[in-house]
């Protein structure tokens, strides 16, 4: 069995099945709940992480995102965003 690395992120993101994503109409946010709490999201990390369904490659999700925003070169951004959440065992 591979170990993943977060210098090598899944080609195809997915979100861990601890970790579940949802509006929060309380906290006015997208937040990540898990069985030992919860984290408040900011809307970038939302919408990378709602595109992190196993479905989406890496470049697609960047491409997707820079449609949406209206920016350009998010590469580096998104690609740190998702290391950290990597490393936080938020995505597989």
């Amino acid at each position: 069995m591979s170990y993943e690395t977060p210098e090598s992120l899944p080609e195809r993101p997915r979100l861990n099945r601890l970790f579940r994503l949802q509006w929060e109409e309380a906290q006015q946010a997208y937040v990540l709940l898990y069985p030992e709490g919860m984290v408040k999201l900011n809307l970038s990390a939302a919408e990378i992480l709602k595109r992190c369904d196993g479905e989406h490659t890496l470049d697609e999700l960047i491409s997707e995102l820079e449609q949406a925003f209206g920016e350009k070169d998010l590469r580096d951004p998104v690609e740190g965003m998702l290391r950290a959440a990597f490393e936080k065992n938020w995505i597989q």
